[in-house]
């Protein structure tokens, strides 16, 4: 059956000051530059920039940053039909840390927690060929049980979910609530994407690959991509085994600020195009290779499409 929506991405539209300087923390960041962010968010942009069908569905502020927010996605195509803004909650804000390893953060949630039901009718599900959200989306409530309710709708109909389960104590400070939302989703079989810092965060203690892999298999999760930075990626798919690739050198890094979102799009928009399990991986490296040479999102004078396309 042909869908008119290649992805549909559900969570947080926000603003992002990201550090103008390279500081490992936000106590010695001076100054701040402003960007379009938000996980969910930054994949929608980045697949948009991909030539796919792409849909947000978000809550904003009826202000200032929310008209900034809307006025970049719809300038990149994206379907904002079922994007709220709220007359008395204001846009989410979060303040990030420029750095070559994991930002320093901290978030000012507003809007972005007020996704509701009527935003995601079935009328919308059914014509996605792809559900994406995060843990951050998740991680409070009205939003969490509207897309964990979605989400089950969605499967019920031949969509294919998928999950970054970008997980931190700073956005859900009740551990086990989450692993029990976690799990629920989980239960759908969707594409997952953790990284190993992620994982250490969910359960208080380092865990070997293995574990993880297999704490996920006997979920129901067919396919699992665990991001190991500097290291590249480790893939395991329930049937198929482990595949391993190194990350693509770099000179330079300039910012790793939604790196993992840039992994992750170059993952599904693969994924879309029927790809193997490898072939998903180098594309979703390459795409992640090509942002951290970037600061904020990707260079808008790189052809992305015919970089990805490129892959061997």
């Amino acid at each position: 059956m042909n869908k008119s929506i290649d992805i549909l991405c559900v969570g947080e539209a926000l603003i992002d000051y990201i550090g103008h300087q390279t500081a490992p923390s936000l106590s010695e960041t001076k100054d701040y530059h402003r960007y379009l962010g938000g996980s969910p968010t930054n994949v929608a942009m980045n697949m948009a920039r991909l030539g796919v069908s792409t849909s947000l569905v978000a809550s904003i502020g009826d202000d200032g940053f929310g008209n900034y927010v809307l006025d970049k996605l719809n300038t990149a195509g994206i379907d904002t039909s079922n994007i709220q803004s709220l007359n008395d909650i204001p846009t989410t804000v979060i303040f990030v840390s420029r750095t070559t390893d994991t930002p320093d953060f901290i978030p000012y949630r507003q809007a972005d927690v007020m996704i509701s039901k009527e935003q995601l009718p079935d009328s919308l599900l059914q014509e996605s060929k792809i559900f994406h959200t995060t843990c951050f989306a998740l991680s409070k409530e009205p939003a969490r049980q509207t897309i964990l309710e979605a989400a089950k709708r969605a499967h019920s109909c031949g969509v294919k979910l998928s999950i970054d389960i970008n997980y931190s104590e700073k956005i859900w400070p009740e551990r086990a609530e989450a692993i029990q939302c976690i799990k629920q989703y989980c239960s759908l079989n969707p594409l997952i994407k953790i990284s190993e810092d992620d994982m250490e965060r969910l359960f208080k203690k380092q865990l070997s690959h293995e574990e993880i892999f297999s704490f996920f298999h006997d979920l129901g999760v067919e396919v699992i991509c665990l991001t190991l930075g500097s290291k590249g990626v480790k893939a395991s798919h329930k049937k198929e085994g482990t595949i391993t690739l190194p990350a693509i050198k770099i000179e330079k890094i300039m910012d790793a600020t939604g790196a993992g979102d840039a992994f992750w799009s170059g993952f599904l928009f693969a994924y879309l195009k029927e790809n193997s399990l490898e072939h998903c991986l180098k594309t979703a490296l390459k795409l992640a290779a090509l942002k951290l040479q970037n600061v904020g999102r990707l260079p808008e004078n790189v052809d992305v499409l015919s970089e990805l396309l490129s892959i061997e």
